[in-house]
C-alpha cells in the first residue's frame, strides 16, 4: 500500500510534535511517525524527565493551541535562579521581576508536552499521527523520498524530516556527518521531596565532576534533579540504595532547601555533545536533537529544537504559498542558515562551561569565582543574559514571538 504526503516527520517526539502541529490546517498534508505511543502523564507520579520552558517555547505552545492543555496537567514556573560554584564563594542571582516579567521560564514534565502536543494534532484534517510503527527503509531520490515501514506500507514524500533523536536513522539515511564530543558523563534525574519549600526558584550548584540542579515543580516541596557526574562517580551513585543516595545528594547539594526527606526511582543516561555538519539536503532536513546535542546544564535542548520546529515550519509555509518546492535545497538552506550559528553556539558554550567549572586549578576556580560576582553586580550584563536566555531576545520565528 503506497500513500503520498508533502512531508514525512520521522519522530514523535517532543520536537517532531510541535513540527506537525505548526504546520496544521495547512495545505500540506503530513505525516508523523513514531515507534512508541506518547507516555501518559498522571496526577500521581511526576516523569523523571523535565524541561525547563522559555518565554519563547511558550509563545510556540500558544500560538498552536497547546499551553492551555500543559497548563491543565502541570506547569511550574520558575521565578529565580541562583547558582553558585561548589569550590569558593563565587554565585549569581537571577530574578525575573528584575526583567519585568513574572517567570524566567516553566519546569514542565517531558510526558505532559508530548501528550499536549499530540493531543492537539489529532485535531487537523491534514496531519496523520501513524503509531505505533517501524520503519525498515529510507530512500532518498532526486524528486523526494520514500519511507518503508514494517508493516509493507510505502509513503512517498516531497520533503523528509527527521526529528528522532541523537542517533537519528534519518540522518544516517542521509550520511550526513556529525561533530561530536563524549562528554564522559551521565546525568542522572530523579524528583525529591525536600524539608523546605522550593519557592519558584530553580538551584543550581557547579561540582568539580559536574553540574547538579534542583527544578522547582509544582508542589511547594518537590523538586526535580538533574545531577551531571563523570561515569564512573555517576554509575556509583545509581548503584547504592536510597538512603546512601540521599546521604551523597545532601552532602554535594548543601542544606538550601533544608533536608531531602524522600527521593523516587532514579535514571541516568549519558551526555554528549554533538553537530550535525548540515541540517539539509535535497528533500530532507533534520531537527531538534537529530541535527545537535547540548550539555544539560543550561536547559536550553529542547528549546533549540522548538526553535527548529517554528523556523522550518515558517519557512515550509512561505514555500507553499509562493507554489515553490517544499524539499528544494534552496528553500531548505534558509532553515539551516537561520538556525545552524545560534545552535553552534549553545553547543559550544555549554560544552565549555562543563570544561571552566570541572577544572580544579586554583587559578581556575579563583577566575570563575570572579566572573560569578562580577555578573552578578553588572546589572545590565545579568539582565541581557536573563532576557536571552528565557527566550525574550534574538533572531525568533514568528510562532515563538509573544503576542504585544
Amino acid at each position: 500500500m503506497k500513500s503520498s504526503y508533502d512531508i514525512v516527520i520521522v519522530g514523535g517526539g517532543m520536537v517532531g510534535a510541535a513540527l506537525a502541529c505548526a504546520l496544521g490546517n495547512s495545505s500540506l498534508k503530513v505525516a508523523l511517525l513514531d515507534r512508541t505511543p506518547a507516555p501518559p502523564s498522571t496526577d500521581k507520579e511526576y516523569d523523571l524527565r523535565v524541561s525547563a520552558i522559555t518565554w519563547a517555547s511558550r509563545a510556540l505552545f500558544e500560538n498552536l493551541g497547546v499551553w492551555e492543555g500543559m497548563e491543565r496537567r502541570r506547569a511550574a514556573p520558575v521565578r529565580e535562579m541562583q547558582v553558585w560554584s561548589g569550590e569558593g564563594s563565587g554565585s549569581i542571582h537571577f530574578n525575573a521581576a528584575e526583567i519585568g516579567e513574572a517567570a524566567l521560564s516553566w519546569i514542565i514534565e517531558n510526558n505532559v508536552i508530548q501528550s499536549a502536543l499530540i493531543e492537539r494534532l489529532h485535531q487537523f484534517t491534514n496531519v496523520h499521527y501513524l503509531c505505533p510503527v517501524e520503519i525498515a527503509d529510507i530512500t532518498l531520490a532526486d524528486n523526494g523520498a520514500v519511507v518503508t515501514l514494517k508493516d509493507g506500507r510505502s509513503l512517498n514524500a516531497k520533503l523528509l524530516v527527521g526529528a528522532d533523536g541523537a542517533d537519528s536513522v534519518v540522518r544516517h539515511a542521509a550520511a550526513i556527518e556529525t561533530q561530536s564530543l563524549n562528554l564522559h558523563q551521565k546525568g542522572i534525574v530523579a524528583t525529591v521531596t525536600t524539608e523546605k519549600p522550593h519557592e519558584a526558584t530553580a538551584r543550581q550548584r557547579f561540582l568539580a565532576t559536574g553540574p547538579l540542579a534542583f527544578l522547582p515543580l509544582g508542589e511547594a516541596h518537590t523538586c526535580s534533579i538533574v545531577w551531571s557526574a563523570d561515569t564512573a562517580r555517576a554509575d556509583h551513585l545509581t548503584a547504592l540504595d536510597d538512603v546512601a543516595f540521599i546521604a551523597e545528594l545532601q552532602k554535594s547539594f548543601g542544606d538550601s532547601l533544608g533536608l531531602i526527606q524522600k527521593i523516587s526511582p532514579r535514571a541516568a543516561f549519558p551526555l554528549a555533545l554533538s553537530h550535525a555538519k548540515a541540517y539539509t539536503a535535497p528533500h530532507l532536513a533534520l531537527v531538534g536533537d537529530a541535527a545537535h546535542t547540548v550539555h544539560p546544564l543550561a536547559g536550553q535542548g529542547v528549546n533549540l529544537g522548538f526553535l527548529d520546529a517554528a523556523t522550518l515550519a515558517e519557512v515550509l509555509l512561505d514555500a507553499a504559498a509562493k507554489q515553490k518546492d517544499i524539499g528544494a535545497h534552496e528553500v531548505l538552506r534558509r532553515y539551516e542558515r537561520w538556525r545552524k550559528g545560534d545552535n553552534l553556539a549553545m553547543v559550544s558554550i555549554t560544552g565549555g562551561f562543563k570544561y571552566l567549572f570541572g577544572n580544579e586549578l586554583p587559578v581556575v576556580s579563583q577566575l570563575r569565582n570572579w566572573g560569578l560576582d562580577l555578573t552578578n553586580a553588572a546589572t545590565p550584563i545579568k539582565n541581557l543574559i536573563m532576557r536571552r536566555a528565557s527566550g525574550l531576545e534574538g533572531d525568533l520565528p514568528k510562532l515563538t514571538r509573544r503576542a504585544l
